[in-house]
């Protein structure tokens, strides 16, 4: 099983002065990343088929994106 990685996060103008703000506050240097998911996005539909796998057969299930 793979946790999800992370990458550094693309921020617009906003995010980066709010980001700088903290900085201030904090006194020293902050990095955003944001996670890189190997796991499938489901629809509703779609997790409610797995959850129900999964309480049939009473194990946990991870669906990968391809």
């Amino acid at each position: 099983m793979s946790a999800p990685s992370l990458r550094p996060a693309e921020l617009d103008e906003s995010a980066l002065s709010r980001i700088r703000d903290l900085e201030a506050r904090l006194g020293g240097p902050l990095v955003a990343y944001e996670p890189e998911s190997p796991y499938a996005t489901l629809t509703p539909e779609q997790l409610e088929d797995v959850r129900a796998t999964e309480r049939e057969l009473g194990v946990r299930l991870l669906a990968y994106g391809s």
